[in-house]
């Protein structure tokens, strides 16, 4: 039997084990930064298993190496961890135990396939091409995301190539998504502070209603993309949240809005924040009101490597078969901070399919519905195991060859 499938049959006897463990952490969610509990769930089994792993200051992430020979490549499988603040409505019997927290975006399941393939491999790790890191990540869930604080600890050194999953209620359990070159959009977050003067409302001349102000600036912020911006490079522009006023009868002194931005061109991106504070300092201007703006950069766009890419493909080729793969064509807006993975090395990620109608799995995330196709974990993993013994294999051939 070859590596290959040894790996494959490896996977399904741990399978329902893994299943089980995407269950625990998904009846105990933790928040970006609090990850403290699914980081011993992690520890726990990994010295189980006799893995050797890091673990940090300052945050919850951990890097487990399956090193076959010092001398030989690194590949990195990527898995998050963190949950999102909103309640759970599931009546399923591992639903979310914690109030106001659940695991709503999938990455239980990240953090399962993940550990699920460090076991694999490591139990075939003489056998291995190489070696093998798989990062166990915090905090993806916020701006200033886990992958700097894995990065900055040295989660990248010495790997050579990289590939993470998102699990994707929109393609069928047995389904995988790939893109080439650019997949998800870049992920960064604004707020403005409208400052105008109180007075009874009913004498609005005598005060500088910044109600009203804001209102101007949210209009005007929403003709960027349509009006400024070459609508054949996508971009996004939502406010999420607008507080402001005291009562009915009172001229609003302060304002406050924030939302988020969300390009695919890296010179799109770095024109919108001086376009956003020319439209607010005008109307402000305009109005006689004073304003504060501020703009923070998140997560770039995630670009693909497309040779990394082609692995992936056929790495899941050999799990799902040709008529699983899906080409995803075009980006979405939505953000990761993988995406700062793949700035350092070459890798790619890709869509594992979770959506099965008879299981309910098929709702979309960041909803209080939201669940995962447990038979898609085996496949997830199976994907990954593959890519990264391709990616070894392909490297070693590549020596051997000069």
């Amino acid at each position: 039997m070859n590596l290959h499938e040894a790996v494959k049959r490896e996977i399904d006897t741990i399978d329902e084990r893994v299943v089980q463990i995407r269950h625990e952490i998904h009846q105990n969610p933790e928040l970006s930064g609090e990850e403290m509990e699914t980081n011993l769930l992690i520890r726990s089994i990994l010295e189980a298993e006799g893995i050797p792993f890091k673990t940090f200051e300052g945050h919850y992430g951990l890097v487990a190496d399956i090193v076959k020979d010092p001398s030989l490549p690194t590949v990195a499988i990527r898995g998050d961890m963190d949950a999102l603040p909103m309640p759970e409505n599931s009546d399923k019997p591992y639903a979310s135990k914690k109030k106001g927290i659940m695991h709503a975006c999938g990455h239980d399941a990240h953090t399962a396939i993940a550990l699920g393939t460090a076991l694999a491999l490591n139990r075939h790790k003489e056998k291995l091409p190489g070696n093998v890191r798989i990062i166990f990540q915090p905090s993806e869930e916020v701006l200033i995301g886990g992958s700097e604080q894995m990065i900055a600890d040295g989660a990248l050194e010495g790997v050579s190539a990289i590939f993470g999953l998102h699990v994707y209620p929109y393609l069928r359990t047995g389904q995988i998504g790939y893109k080439y070159g650019v997949m998800m959009a870049s992920a960064d977050t604004f707020s403005f502070d409208i400052y105008g003067k109180t007075a009874h409302g009913a004498r609005p001349h005598e005060g500088i209603d910044a109600v009203l102000v804001a209102a101007m600036v949210i209009n005007s912020l929403n003709h960027i993309v349509s009006r400024r911006i070459d609508p054949l490079h996508p971009a996004v522009i939502s406010m999420g949240k607008i507080e402001g006023g005291n009562a009915p009868n009172i001229i609003c002194d302060f304002v406050t809005v924030a939302g988020t931005v969300r390009t695919v061109n890296e010179s799109v991106r770095k024109k919108i924040p001086e376009m956003m504070e020319t439209t607010i300092k005008g109307i402000c201007a305009a109005m006689d009101a004073k304003y504060h703006f501020n703009y923070q950069f998140g997560p770039p766009e995630l670009t693909n490597n497309d040779h990394m890419v082609d692995i992936v493909k056929a790495a899941a080729q050999e799990v799902v078969g040709k008529e699983g793969l899906v080409d995803l064509v075009d980006p979405v807006m939505g953000g990761e901070d993988f995406s700062r993975y793949l700035q350092l090395v070459p890798g790619a990620f890709f869509r594992l399919g979770v959506c099965n109608e008879e299981k309910g799995t098929c709702v979309p995330q960041h909803n209080t519905r939201f669940d995962v196709d447990d038979d898609a974990l085996a496949i997830g993993m199976k994907i990954l195991s593959l890519g990264a013994l391709r990616a070894l294999e392909e490297m070693q051939r590549k020596k051997r060859g000069s």
